[in-house]
Order: C-alpha cells, then sequence, then structure tokens
C-alpha cells in the first residue's frame, strides 16, 4: 500500500526542500494540497500519513482576510488530539501553537537571515542543529502550547520549535527543510519584503552559500527520525 507525505502549501517556492528526498527515500510518496484550496476541497485531516504544514508569508492572526487559516485551524485541532504525525514548518508551527491555544503574536520585527539556534534538550530532536546557523523567515512567534516540550531557542526569539505526542507532533519556526539550490525561488518570490527591509539579495545568497550544506545534513538528522517513527 502506497504511503503519503501529505503537505500543505501557502506558495508554491516554500515546498518540502530536504523533506521530499528523505520522504521518498522511505516510501512515502509526496502530495501537495495548496491551502487556499482547504475551504473548497477539504483535506485528509484524520490520515495516519505524516502531515506536513508548510510556510507562507500571511499569518495566524489574518484569519478575516484568509479562510484557509481557520480551515487549517480545525482540522489541525482534530489531528492533534489524536497525537497523529504532524510537522509544522514557521507558519506550519504557529498554526499548530494556536490549534493547541497558544498564543501567536508579532515580535515587533521581521526576523529574516541565518542566525544559531540553540537546542535546549540535549537528548532532543533539536541536538544536531546545536549552534547551528538556520534560515529564519517570520515576524510572528508563538507561545509554547501547554503540555509541550520546548525545544529551541535563538538570542533574539526563546521560542523556536516545541514538540508532543512523544515528537510525533514537532513544530519548526525556522526553515529546517530550505536547500542552498532553493534558495534563489525565496529571492524572488520575496522580492517586494527584501526590498522594504532593505536586505540584499545578495547578502542572503552569501549566507546560503556558507551555511546551506550544512542545514540540510543537520535536517536528515531531524527529519529522518521522524519520518521513520511515522512509517
Amino acid at each position: 500500500m502506497t504511503r503519503c507525505l501529505h503537505a500543505i502549501r501557502h506558495v508554491a517556492f516554500e515546498d518540502l526542500g530536504s523533506l521530499d528526498g528523505l520522504a521518498r527515500a522511505r516510501g512515502f510518496v509526496p502530495q501537495y494540497t495548496e491551502a487556499v484550496d482547504l475551504p473548497r476541497d477539504g483535506f485528509p485531516w484524520d490520515t495516519v500519513d505524516p502531515v506536513v504544514v508548510l510556510g507562507g508569508p500571511i499569518g495566524v492572526n489574518d484569519a478575516a482576510d484568509y479562510p484557509c487559516i481557520n480551515e487549517a485551524l480545525a482540522g489541525l485541532r482534530r489531528r492533534l488530539a489524536h497525537g497523529l504525525p504532524t510537522l509544522g514548518i514557521c507558519l506550519g508551527a504557529q498554526l499548530i501553537a494556536a490549534a493547541m491555544g497558544a498564543q501567536v503574536r508579532p515580535t515587533g520585527r521581521q526576523h529574516v537571515g541565518w542566525w544559531p539556534l540553540e537546542a535546549i534538550a540535549a537528548d532532543g530532536p533539536m541536538a544536531a542543529l546545536q549552534a547551528l546557523p538556520v534560515l529564519h523567515w517570520h515576524g510572528d512567534t508563538f507561545e509554547i502550547p501547554h503540555g509541550a516540550r520546548r525545544l529551541a531557542a535563538t538570542a533574539a526569539v526563546p521560542n523556536q520549535a516545541f514538540s508532543m505526542a512523544e515528537d510525533a507532533i514537532l513544530a519548526l519556526q525556522f526553515h529546517l527543510e530550505i536547500t542552498p539550490r532553493a534558495i534563489e525561488h525565496w529571492l524572488v518570490g520575496h522580492r517586494s519584503q527584501l526590498g522594504q527591509l532593505d536586505i540584499a539579495p545578495a547578502a542572503l545568497r552569501a549566507q546560503t552559500a556558507q551555511h546551506g550544506v550544512a542545514l540540510e545534513r543537520a535536517a536528515h538528522q531531524v527529519f529522518g527520525p521522524w519520518l521513520d517513527a511515522a512509517r
């Protein structure tokens, strides 16, 4: 029987990245659902297959303008209540936090760039990322939901990752999935925001060239066990 890795995507260029190959190597077939289609087409929220909710330029608190936010929150509440394997990245992590009753709020600035991560638990799923620069691209952050385990922090944002249900539910506010080749799509897709923040694409390109390969190796050590547990 074919197993799927279901991914909810908000913009085309923020895709599964390194997760794609890792999933296929374990027999999962990646299947995308566009977030804007959730209210119309639905989604298999009760599947035992792993689900990944990807990032995007909208926020949890934008539900009045984007109906897919409320659709995702309702589906995630049902899914998370059963502890089914669920991974949230950036916006996806914030949606998981909100679905579990935690506050998602603006940080007061846009965090766009590469900064080192502090792994809170030496035996946790973030151990491979200790002191490793990772790509951040967010303006909001979450509080840690009740009963969740806080996993990672940065100097500027103390809550960067958490897990629940013996790490079957994993929320990462940073972009562990990014690959060095993919950054060019991000630089084009986020051109307007980068201009507003006065961030030179060349600077992000250089940071990605410096840190991207190490991040991709570390991503295998985080995503691999999560996928193995979902098989």
